[in-house]
Formats: structure tokens, sequence, C-alpha cells
């Protein structure tokens, strides 16, 4: 059984930072490219930064410079620093991750609500 546990959401103030992270577990061959999504109530599911296995990173061009992707393979986990969050950053934020466990695929956590407000 493989999951994907996010962690470090909240309400923060316009101008502030949070700091999520995702922890892997389970019966995992092999975790590649692994990555934060966001989804507002009544809108479609976007790609906010990616990473693989081998730390190259993506990012959406809406928080390039402001959110920075890292992993720590050995943990199996990844984080997503977030700095001068701003109110349309408020979304549920998920994590997403390419695995082979028993097949290949890729597998969601449950997510985590950012919440930026004054």
């Amino acid at each position: 059984q493989v999951e994907l546990v996010e962690s470090g959401g909240g309400l923060v103030q316009p101008g502030g930072s949070l700091k999520l992270s995702c922890a892997a577990s389970g019966r995992i061959v092999s975790l590649n490219t692994m990555g934060w999504y966001r989804q507002t109530p009544g809108g479609q599911r976007e790609m906010v930064a990616t990473i693989t296995r081998s730390g190259g990173a993506n990012y959406a061009d809406s928080v390039k410079g402001r959110f920075t992707i890292s992993r720590d393979n050995a943990e199996k986990t990844i984080h997503l620093q977030m700095n001068s969050l701003k109110p349309e950053d408020t979304a549920v934020y998920y994590c997403k991750a390419d695995i082979w466990a028993v097949g290949r695929k890729d597998y969601w956590g449950q997510g985590t609500q950012v919440t930026v407000s004054s």
C-alpha cells in the first residue's frame, strides 16, 4: 500500500510564507517525478511545481521566483517553500508522485488547504 501524506497548510496573511511537505510511504520500488498541484472551488487542478528524481525543477509561471520545490530522496519527501503569498494562491494543494510499486502509476495525496487572507 502506497500513501502520500501532505502537511503544512494553513492560514497566512498576504506577503507571508508557508512550507508544505509531502511524505511517501509503502512498498515503493522507485519514486520518480513528484510535484505539487492546486485546485480552487469550481476550478481545474493545475500544476504548481514538479521535481525529478535528480532534482530538476519546473514551475508554473504564476509562482516562479516565489515558490521553491525541494526533495529528499532518502526520506521520500518533497517540500514546497511558498514566499510572498498572494490571495490568488488560496487553494487546496495536492502532492502527486510517479511511483513504481506493484506497477507504475501516479499517486495523489489527500490535499492540504492553503488560505491567504488578511
